[in-house]
C-alpha cells in the first residue's frame, strides 16, 4: 500500500503559496503601493492556476475516470473538489484585504469610488465621459431566441443583467471595452470603466426594465500542447503555435467570477451555456481584474516616493569595468553574477562585443523568455551584421509567451541567423550561451550558463545565479550541447554537465546516494522553485531516514512534507518571499571544499527532469563555490522574509534569532558597499591624475 503520510497535493501546496503571496499585502514592512503589486501578482497567478493546472485536471478527469494523484491517493474529482474550496477561501481573504489597502490608498487621498459613492459634480463628470467617450465604444446585446448565447472571451469583462419589456422576461449582455479601465474624475479621484456602465445600462437598453446586473468574467482552461502530428517544415511550426495561442481563448470553461448580484435565471443561462456548476461560480467584492492597480502605481508613485520600496540598482565590479577586453577578461577569470545585486548589463556588454570582436567566430544561444525589446537579440542581431555565425534556439512553447518568441524567431530568421526550435515534446528550457573565438594559433571559448532567462527586464526582479567561465572542459560540453541540438539528439553523452532529459535525474540520484553513503555526515541543500518529482522526494525521504541532513530552500510547490519521524525528521524546509523573485536554482551536495555545487535551470519536478531540456553545471572554481555557499547561508539565516514549511504543508513565521536577517535587503545592502568602494576607488584615480 502507498505511504502518503510524507507528502502533499501539488495543487493545494502552489495555494498555500499563493497565500504566502498575498499575505505580503498586508505585511507591516511592506509599502502601500508594492502591496498593490502583490495584490496583483496573487491575482494573475491565480487566472494562470486555473486556466493551466485547474484545466488540465479537469480534462484529465473527463478521460480518465479512475485517474489519482500519486501524492495523495485522491481522485481527480477529490482534487477539484478540494481546489474549489481552498480557492474559495483565498478569493474571499482577497476582498477583505483588497477593502483595506483601497481604505489605505483614500487615506493619501486617492479615492477608487463606485457610481454611487461620487458626488453630484462627480457624477455629471461621469456621466459625460460616458456619452460621450464611453458609450460609442459599447456593443450592447440582448440574448433571447432570435440572439443567440455569444462567446465569452477568455478573461473579459462583460456586464450581464435580466431585462423585462412587456413581461417578457430576456438577457442584456454588455463586453467591457479594454481601451480605458481608469477614469479620473478629477486628480485624485477614479472610476472603474466597468462600474460607469453598470451605472448607465438603462441608456443602453432603453424601453427595458433591468432587474439584476452583475459584472462576469469566465476563465477557460488554456493547457493546449502541440498535438503528435506536427509538420516538417518550419512555417507549419511556427503557423501551428500561432494556432494554438488562438484557440486558447475558446476552450472549456473553469471559473466564472462574479462582482453583482445574478438573478438565478442569469445564473441558470450562465451555468448551462457554460457547462459550469454552482462551487465554479466565485462571487467578490473586489473588481474581477485588479491589473488596473500597476496603473494607478505609475501614476503616483512620484507623488508619493514613501509607498515604493527605494531605488535599487544592480552594479559593475571596478575589475571588470576596468578591462580591456570582457572576453579577454571571463577568459582567465571565472566569474558569478548574482541578479539583481549585480548588473545583466556586463553579460549583455560581453554578446556586444563578442558581436564585433573580429575575433570572435560564432555565438550559440538558448532563447526562453525575452524582454521586449531586447538587448540580447539587438547583440545577435549585430553579430549576424558583423558576419558571425549566430545560431539560436528559440522555444516556441514557453507559455504565454509564445507569440513574443514567434516575432523574435522571424526576425532572427530574417536577418540571416541559424535560428531553429524546440521539440514536440520537450520544451528547451536551458540557459546557456556559448561565444568561440580565435586566440592565437587556436580555438577558446566563454560560456555562459544561468538559472534565469536572458531577460534584462526580470533580471531586475528576479534572484538568479549566472557563471561566466572559459574553463575547456565546460565549454567542450556546452559545443557538444549545441551540436546535439541541432541534429535534433536528446542521448548526447556529457562529462560535466547534467542535461535532462536524458541523464540529469539518473545523476541527482547518484549525487544523492553518494550523501546517502556518508550517513549523518551527508548533507544536501537544494534552492529551486518548485520540488515535486516523485523519484527526488523518495530519494530525499531515504537520505533523511540515513540521518543526511537536508535544507529545502523552496520558493513555491514543495510536495514533500518535512519533520515526518523515521521518515523525513532530518528534512528542514523554507520559503521566502520578498520584493524579488526568489528564481535562482542551485544543487549543493556535501560540505566544504569537497562540496559538489551545481547552477541548474531545473526546478525538482517530472516536467523539467523528464520532459524539458535542461542544464545543471558544475561549480569548480573555488572562490565561486565558496561565494555561492555564503548566499545559501545568508537565505538560510532569514528570519524576515522567510517562512518554514512544517508537517502540515504549511508555512509558519520563524521565530529564531535575536537579530533580523532578511537575505534580499542583505545583498542589497552588500551591492552598495561594494558600489561605495568601486566610487572611492574612482574617485582616489582622479586625484592621483590631477
Amino acid at each position: 500500500m502507498t505511504d502518503y503520510s510524507y507528502m502533499q497535493n501539488r495543487e493545494l501546496s502552489w495555494l498555500n503559496f499563493n497565500e504566502r503571496v498575498l499575505d505580503e499585502a498586508v505585511s507591516d514592512d511592506v509599502p502601500l503601493f508594492e502591496k498593490l503589486k502583490f495584490m496583483a501578482i496573487f491575482a494573475s497567478n491565480l487566472d494562470e492556476f486555473f486556466m493551466i493546472r485547474v484545466g488540465s485536471i479537469t480534462d484529465l478527469s473527463l478521460v480518465e475516470k479512475d485517474h489519482i494523484d500519486s501524492k495523495t491517493g485522491m481522485k481527480d474529482k477529490e482534487q477539484l473538489d478540494k481546489i474549489y474550496a481552498r480557492s474559495r477561501e483565498l478569493v474571499h481573504k482577497f476582498d477583505i484585504i483588497y477593502a483595506t489597502n483601497k481604505e489605505k490608498l483614500a487615506l493619501d487621498a486617492i479615492r477608487i469610488l463606485r457610481y454611487a459613492e461620487l458626488d453630484k459634480a462627480q457624477k455629471k463628470r461621469a456621466n459625460d465621459f460616458f456619452e460621450y467617450q464611453l458609450m460609442p465604444l459599447l456593443s450592447p446585446q440582448v440574448i433571447d431566441t432570435h440572439h443567440p448565447f455569444p462567446h465569452l472571451a477568455n478573461k473579459k469583462l462583460y456586464l450581464i443583467c435580466e431585462l423585462d419589456l412587456k413581461n417578457r422576461s430576456i438577457f442584456g449582455l454588455v463586453p467591457c471595452p479594454n481601451l480605458q479601465r481608469i477614469i479620473y474624475l478629477d486628480d485624485n479621484t477614479l472610476i472603474l470603466s466597468e462600474d460607469l456602465i453598470r451605472a448607465n445600462l438603462h441608456k443602453l437598453f432603453q424601453g427595458f426594465t433591468i432587474s439584476k446586473e452583475a459584472i462576469i468574467s469566465v476563465t477557460r482552461n488554456a493547457d493546449i500542447e502541440l498535438n503528435d502530428n506536427v509538420l516538417d517544415e518550419m512555417e507549419d511550426y511556427r503557423l501551428q503555435i500561432k494556432n494554438i495561442i488562438k484557440k486558447r481563448g475558446r476552450l472549456r470553461p473553469v471559473r466564472l467570477e462574479v462582482n453583482g448580484e445574478l438573478s438565478s435565471a442569469v445564473e441558470k443561462l450562465l451555468k448551462s451555456k457554460l457547462d459550469l456548476k454552482k462551487h465554479q461560480i466565485f462571487n467578490l467584492s473586489s473588481p474581477l481584474d485588479v491589473s488596473f492597480l500597476y496603473q494607478i502605481i505609475k501614476k503616483y508613485e512620484k507623488r508619493y516616493p514613501q509607498n515604493i520600496y527605494p531605488s535599487f540598482k544592480g552594479i559593475r565590479e571596478d575589475k571588470i569595468i576596468q578591462s580591456r577586453s570582457l572576453i579577454d577578461y571571463f577568459a582567465s577569470n571565472d566569474t558569478l553574477l548574482h541578479y539583481p545585486f549585480d548588473d545583466m548589463k556586463i553579460f549583455t556588454d560581453l554578446l556586444k562585443e563578442a558581436a564585433s570582436d573580429e575575433r570572435v567566430i560564432s555565438i550559440k544561444i538558448t532563447l526562453y523568455r525575452l524582454a521586449n525589446p531586447s538587448k540580447v537579440v539587438e547583440a545577435l542581431l549585430m553579430a549576424k551584421d558583423n558576419d558571425k555565425e549566430v545560431n539560436v534556439l528559440i522555444e516556441l512553447k514557453a507559455r504565454f509567451d509564445e507569440a513574443n518568441n514567434i516575432n523574435y524567431a522571424e526576425v532572427l530568421e530574417e536577418a540571416g541567423c541559424n535560428v531553429f526550435y524546440g521539440f514536440d515534446d520537450y520544451k528547451v528550457h536551458s540557459k546557456i550561451c556559448l561565444i568561440t573565438y580565435r586566440q592565437g594559433h587556436g580555438i577558446r571559448h566563454i560560456v555562459q550558463i544561468g538559472t534565469g532567462n536572458y531577460n534584462e527586464k526580470t533580471a531586475k526582479l528576479y534572484t538568479d545565479l549566472c557563471l561566466i567561465t572559459g574553463d575547456p572542459f565546460i565549454a567542450s560540453d556546452a559545443n557538444n550541447f549545441f551540436q546535439n541540438m541541432a541534429i535534433g539528439n536528446l542521448n548526447g553523452q556529457y562529462d560535466h554537465l547534467l542535461v535532462a532529459p536524458n541523464a540529469m535525474k539518473t545523476n541527482i540520484v547518484n549525487l544523492i546516494n553518494q550523501e546517502i553513503a556518508k550517513g549523518q555526515d551527508g548533507y544536501i541543500l537544494f534552492k529551486i522553485n518548485s520540488l515535486s518529482d516523485n523519484t527526488i522526494i523518495e530519494k530525499l525521504k531515504e537520505a533523511s531516514s540515513c540521518g543526511v541532513k537536508v535544507d529545502l530552500i523552496v520558493r513555491g510547490i514543495i510536495c514533500i512534507l518535512p519533520g515526518i519521524i523515521q521518515k523525513t525528521e532530518n528534512i528542514h524546509a523554507r520559503s521566502i518571499v520578498g520584493r524579488f523573485l526568489e528564481h535562482s536554482r542551485v544543487y549543493i551536495f556535501g560540505r566544504g571544499k569537497e562540496a559538489k555545487i551545481y547552477l541548474a535551470s531545473a526546478d525538482m519536478m517530472a516536467r523539467n527532469l523528464d520532459n524539458r531540456v535542461e542544464i545543471a553545471c558544475p561549480i569548480y572554481d573555488q572562490e565561486i563555490k565558496k561565494k555561492i555557499a555564503n548566499i545559501l547561508e545568508v537565505y538560510l539565516n532569514d528570519n524576515t522574509k522567510a517562512r518554514e514549511i512544517l508537517n502540515d504543508g504549511c508555512y509558519h513565521i520563524i521565530q529564531s534569532g535575536d537579530k533580523k536577517v532578511c537575505a534580499q535587503e542583505y545583498f542589497m545592502e552588500d551591492a552598495k558597499k561594494r558600489a561605495q568602494v568601486k566610487t572611492r576607488r574612482s574617485f582616489f584615480k582622479k586625484i592621483f591624475k590631477r
